[in-house]
């Protein structure tokens, strides 16, 4: 999803602009230097006063000196030309708020003993650090001080940008996929990050799975309300981050903008948060530049997702379920299903698309463990009212493979309608459950099947770790899996095969690509080393079960 505009209408900052001030020191950084410590500081106005930036330092003890700053500076001051009057004073102090002044400091025992009336007051009313000296300093020395502090600290800051700007540039020559550039900016800034399209549905996100679910639960109405302290910041000339703000840089290229690179509250960095977040969204366009009209962020972040969902890399449901909303898959209200379409492959936008066609989302992911490629898993979300019969999978089925030529070849494995996360993931893995071992049956396709038919499959998924079941799977076919380990045999799919056609031997034979006569001698050779007899029912049903375990396990 991308938004062109109009070049007229794009307002940016200087490049460098606002990452710059963050390498420059807080007033209290600047107070807490040995030679201002020398002069015995003592602050009266202080608190988030004292977080603004020094960008210079400045001496004066004009009353006029308001008109002769920039914004930015710390004024130290013996007050000898200020105003007597405390209303005066009040204006004075206005003034120099006014003028962007960082913080004030003025040095007593030359000529105020004390600090003079209404100064405090109005500094305090202005939000202006007001710092006193106490005991005389040479103010040269405190001007060496502070600048060589400013400078050192632009000096470093323009060394490690230089370093993130190489760091990030390589990755876009090496072609590094967006969910990568996120990691390594997260990396550098030790910070969560996010990726959003301007739909604000997440992309990809490097976040601690402990945060997850408070992250993003009601994400979309998160982001939005960071944006708009972000504008309402800029509007204000670009004020500091407060401590909970989010840092929101957009990712933008030649009057297109694709979504929004979001780092949460971190630590400080030598080159400037905003100047790594710019970096990194620049790596981002250039990729997104790069990859044309194809959907290469949401066919990576979808497919990171469903793999992670299948593999168990969540902490806990509640957070996999926010960050799947994320992304854009509803789930409260909504109908799942897990799907594997094998025998062709699937793009993600077929999987969008398709879905869509169903008034929903779907999430697409790789070949699961086990299933023959091509094959792919997806996560269906539909509206509750929304009908997905066969009729309807077998469309759906249809659109994902469509020009590919190959829906004889197609077999879609459907899981039960689930609601919520713990069932959908159910889902999934019944649909894996069927796609795994399982041949296709002759005549035109694609091939449909669904759990709802399939109930063994069904309390096999459901009693997939039970330690009782791995150990009857181990027990019924631990002679045969030795026997085919050791010699390349073919004993396990004959099995299958026979279960597959029981009552009738042609079928299995042909299934298991065997003449009939080296068919039976299979089936004799399963009898010896399983010391059973094949035609009876309850054995029948025992081994099946033994190899649904085993397939189900991916093997």
């Amino acid at each position: 999803m991308l938004e062109r505009r109009d070049d007229r209408a794009i307002s940016t900052d200087r490049p460098g602009q606002a990452s710059a001030s963050e390498t420059l020191p807080t007033v209290r950084e600047v107070i807490a230097l040995d030679a201002v410590a020398s002069g015995v500081p003592e602050v009266l106005v202080g608190d988030d006063a004292l977080e603004a930036r020094v960008r210079w330092l400045h001496v004066s003890d004009s009353a006029g000196v308001a008109r002769l700053l920039d914004g930015g500076e710390l004024l130290l001051s013996t007050g000898s030309s200020w105003p007597s009057e405390p209303p005066a004073l009040r204006r004075f102090i206005g003034e120099l708020a006014d003028a962007g002044l960082s913080g004030l400091v003025l040095e007593l025992g030359t000529h105020h003993r004390h600090v003079p009336p209404g100064v405090v007051e109005a500094a305090a009313e202005r939000g202006l650090a007001l710092i006193v000296l106490h005991r005389e300093v040479k103010f040269v020395t405190l001007t060496e001080a502070v600048h060589s502090r400013i400078i050192a600290g632009q000096t470093d800051a323009l060394r490690s940008r230089d370093e993130v700007r190489e760091r990030f540039t390589a990755l876009v020559l090496r072609g590094s996929p967006a969910d990568f550039i996120v990691h390594q900016v997260a990396q550098t800034l030790s910070a969560p990050v996010i990726l959003e399209n301007l739909a604000h549905e997440v992309v990809a996100a490097e976040v601690p799975l402990a945060l997850e679910e408070e992250l993003f639960t009601e994400w979309e109405l998160r982001s939005r309300f960071a944006h708009r302290r972000a504008q309402q910041r800029r509007e204000r000339g670009g004020a500091s981050l407060g401590e909970d703000e989010w840092l929101v840089v957009p990712v933008e290229a030649r009057g297109i903008r694709w979504g929004n690179l979001i780092a949460l509250p971190g630590p400080d960095h030598a080159a400037g948060r905003t100047a790594v977040l710019e970096q990194s969204a620049i790596a981002l366009a250039v990729g997104r530049l790069a990859d044309g009209d194809s959907d290469e962020w949401g066919r990576i972040g979808r497919q990171r997702l469903l793999d992670g969902l299948l593999a168990g890399r969540f902490a806990g449901a509640g957070g996999a379920a926010a960050r799947l909303e994320a992304a854009g898959l509803p789930l409260r209200g909504a109908r799942l299903f897990g799907i594997v379409v094998s025998g062709a492959p699937v793009s993600a936008e077929a999987a969008t698309a398709a879905a869509r066609a169903l008034r929903g989302r779907a999430l697409t992911g790789s070949a699961p463990d086990g299933v023959v490629a091509p094959a792919s898993a997806t996560l269906l979300s539909i509206p509750a009212d929304v009908t997905f019969d066969d009729t309807a999978a077998l469309a759906f089925a249809r659109s994902l493979v469509q020009g590919t030529g190959e829906l004889d070849r197609v077999v879609v494995s459907v899981g039960r309608s689930a609601e919520g996360l713990d069932a959908a993931l159910v889902s999934l893995h019944e649909a894996v459950d069927l796609a795994r071992g399982r041949r296709r049956r002759a005549g035109a396709g694609p091939h449909l099947r669904r759990a709802e038919n399939r109930p063994l499959v069904q309390l096999v998924t459901a009693l997939r770790d039970d330690h009782r079941v791995l150990e009857h799977g181990e027990r019924m076919l631990a002679p045969l899996i030795v026997h085919d380990l050791g010699r390349g045999g073919d004993l396990l799919d004959v099995l299958e095969a026979m279960l597959a056609h029981p009552g009738n031997r042609t079928a299995a034979a042909s299934a298991s690509h065997l003449s009939r006569s080296v068919f039976y001698q299979r089936i004799a050779l399963l009898e010896e080393l399983l010391g059973v007899d094949l035609d009876d029912g309850e054995t029948q049903t025992a081994l099946h079960l033994a190899l649904l375990v085993r397939r189900s396990a991916g093997r």
